[in-house]
């Protein structure tokens, strides 16, 4: 944090002071207010729980003594032991008119960030808040390093960093990464599923101004409703039964950095309507609290699903897809890119022949034909999964036709012509023949999904 974002979010502190003298409380929070903190007072500890769970704090002044024990400090330490055990990075001060070294000590000892007496020195007093509230900023940059750390390890173990491809198609989308790249426009990434969609949400953050920070991706498909708000917004502690600490959510891990929301055609009306309202506010509040929490994203997303069509069906809202698509990126299936298998077969046998302690070295031009002529309905994953499992089963040092096992039969070139788009035109015209232009059969039939066997539709006027 520089000089003055420190210097700003010290005059912006929140905090909370509980004491049973109410001409102390307005004392303390006429001085505090003119350094321009906002100051919540409280004469009842026993609301100390309620405060706490309904709002976070970066300083608390705490007085060791109320009306049931007038010197010993006993109350004092009571609840400042229930508020480290619901945060454990509470910053507390403790005040008291009695105190001496020994009690000082012991409250140091016990998890007090310090301690001062009563009656005090207004510049002693702000001096130890000032100090204190540096103090919880350094919590809270270490506690967010830590869980983005966590999460930055989820996301980083993937075998492949780099996307693949020398084919007219792929370089289109090299060409639209590298022009959006260096924007903070949000993007949305459409493709069927296996064609490597995340591989280029990570290459624009990569390529961008924010390629220090992290990012962070989340499967939409996996989140249930009732763990979106959690997963995407954080919890506090104790804000539902499996809450049992605080935890920022993706959209704070990823605080100047870059969010990969995939598979966000998956979301209903209702978490829409949630997700739309955070990106538009750009502040998140965490599950259990009512602090609104400002963040600064670059946000990309993906699906595999036709969005538009979606809109006009009204079951994904139009006013999230114009914030989403800023721009749009389609990524072409491996059909498409026909030229760029024989450089990915070669990159995961290279791959799996290491991971594997394989000796295979090449695959015979027979089985590369056979490769090129498969429809891979699962593109680039279903191609990866084959290689490895070609590895892992040859004896050979070099991968046969007879290595390569495909659910769907191996289509034979059509001998009136070569041309791949009239040859894929000619299937697509058959197969909706076949079943009486039934989209499901017939995307079926040919390997794709509907999504995939639309967009070709209106690739080639059908």
């Amino acid at each position: 944090m520089n000089t003055d974002s420190a210097r700003q979010a010290e005059r912006q502190a929140k905090i909370l002071m509980i004491d049973d003298d109410e001409d102390v409380l307005l004392a303390a929070k006429m001085l505090l207010k003119k350094q321009n903190h906002h100051v919540i007072i409280e004469k009842n500890p026993n609301k100390i729980p309620f405060l706490l769970n309904n709002d976070t704090y970066d300083v608390i002044l705490l007085d060791m003594n109320f009306s049931k024990d007038i010197t010993s400090g006993k109350e004092g330490f009571y609840w400042l032991e229930k508020i480290l055990e619901k945060d454990p990075n509470a910053v507390v001060i403790l005040i008291t008119a009695f105190g001496d070294v020994e009690m000082a000590v012991k409250a140091l000892k016990q998890g007090a960030t310090d301690f001062i007496l009563k009656p005090w020195q207004n510049e002693k007093l702000i001096a130890t808040i000032s100090t204190a509230i540096r103090l919880k900023q350094s919590y809270n940059e270490v506690d967010k390093l830590r869980k983005a750390k966590e999460m930055l390890e989820e996301q980083i173990s993937k075998p492949f960093g780099e996307i693949i491809g020398q084919s007219p198609a792929i370089k289109e989308v090299f060409t639209l990464i590298e022009k959006v790249a260096r924007t903070d426009a949000n993007v949305l990434i459409l493709g069927e599923n296996g064609t490597g969609k995340e591989l280029i949400a990570r290459a624009i953050h990569q390529r961008s101004l924010r390629k220090d920070n992290s990012f962070v991706a989340v499967d939409m498909g996996a989140i249930t409703e009732t763990l979106f708000e959690s997963e995407l917004f954080g919890h506090k502690k104790g804000a539902f039964t499996d809450a049992r600490e605080d935890r920022p959510g993706r959209f704070e891990l990823a605080n100047g950095g870059t969010l990969f929301l995939d598979e966000i055609g998956n979301l209903s009306l209702s978490l829409q309507s949630k997700l739309l309202s955070a990106l538009q506010s750009r502040q998140v509040t965490r599950v259990g609290s009512n602090q609104p929490i400002p963040v600064d994203i670059r946000l990309i997303c993906a699906t595999n699903m036709p969005l538009h069509q979606m809109v006009k069906d009204g079951t994904f809202r139009q006013d999230l897809l114009y914030r989403i698509n800023t721009v749009e990126i389609r990524v072409p299936p491996l059909c498409d890119r026909i030229e760029d298998i024989p450089l990915l077969a070669d990159h995961y046998l290279n791959y799996y022949a290491r991971k594997y302690h394989k000796q295979v070295t090449a695959i015979s031009a027979g089985a590369m034909e056979k490769l090129k002529r498969y429809a891979w309905p699962g593109n680039i994953r279903e191609l990866q999964h084959a290689i490895e499992r070609a590895v892992i089963m040859t004896d050979s040092a070099s991968l046969q036709e007879t290595d390569f096992l495909f659910s769907r039969p191996v289509t034979a070139m059509s001998p009136e012509t070569l041309n791949l788009d009239e040859v894929e035109k000619a299937a697509i015209v058959k197969a909706l023949s076949i079943h009486s232009g039934n989209i499901s059969k017939a995307a079926d039939e040919l390997g794709l999904t509907r999504a995939s066997l639309y967009r070709r539709m209106e690739k080639y006027g059908l």
